[in-house]
């Protein structure tokens, strides 16, 4: 099945290889796709257990859904994630 997430401070490039090298680490996530200008992520994924885990991790990386609160911690979080991203390309 495929799904897309819309998700809060997705700004660029480097967040973008972050995101979609995180979610490749997921048993089950495939055909990883990062829309920076839409700020949507959009996978394959086989359950909705799946599923649930990419919203996790994304929240872990600091870009929560768009119905999660983003606070200042998720913003950081995103910040360092951004930059790790820009660093590792």
């Amino acid at each position: 099945m495929k799904t897309s997430i819309i998700v809060q401070n997705l700004k660029c490039g480097g967040c973008a290889h972050t995101i979609t090298v995180k979610l490749a680490e997921i048993e089950n996530i495939t055909n990883i796709n990062v829309y920076t200008d839409e700020s949507k992520v959009s996978f394959n994924y086989i359950n909705e257990k799946d599923a649930l885990a990419v919203k996790d991790k994304l929240k872990s990386l600091g870009y929560p859904s768009i119905e999660d609160h983003n606070n200042l911690a998720a913003k950081a979080k995103s910040f360092v994630s951004c930059a790790t991203g820009k660093f590792s390309q």
